[in-house]
């Protein structure tokens, strides 16, 4: 299991609840859009955040790298592209993330030029794999749930 915490403010549904009975909708909306230390844009969010609290960003990581090896800002470029830019990824948040599932064993890194400090790409390890496998499994099934939810909406607006 990924043992990575994106450090950050409370959004628990209490805290958007006494938000919201203190001082109405807008204080729920600082609640939970409120950007907290160490949070990507995008995060703020609420169907993104909740995502990201998930484990979308590893998932996505140990996506492409199992595919192919990948350097770090190639991955929050792939990322910005996949969601639209919907789901933003910082410099400050990715390399600490692939140093983490470095560190686990989920990712090996490799300088692109061994003799001086170039790229490191990185490449999802079997343990890597199987950590994908778990995370889609976990994640597909609210990935759907949004997805749905979406397209209801939109009938519902179109109809």
């Amino acid at each position: 299991m990924i043992r990575w915490h994106h450090g950050g403010v409370d959004r628990s549904p209490r805290r958007t609840a006494d938000a919201a009975a203190q001082t109405g909708i807008a204080a729920a909306r600082a609640a939970v859009d409120e950007p907290g230390p160490g949070k990507g844009a995008g995060s703020g969010d609420p169907l993104i955040g909740d995502l990201r609290r998930a484990g979308l960003l590893p998932l996505l990581v140990l996506h492409f790298t199992a595919r192919e090896p990948a350097y770090g800002n190639q991955l929050i470029d792939r990322i910005d592209t996949l969601t639209g830019g919907a789901l933003h990824v910082n410099p400050n948040t990715m390399y600490p993330l692939l140093r983490s599932l470095e560190a686990q064993g989920l990712v090996a890194g490799e300088w692109e030029h061994p003799e001086r400090r170039s790229r490191r790409f990185y490449r999802a390890t079997d343990e890597g794999r199987e950590e994908l496998r778990r995370l889609s499994g976990e994640l597909g099934p609210r990935l759907d749930r949004i997805a749905a939810s979406i397209d209801a909406i939109r009938a519902e607006l179109n109809a």
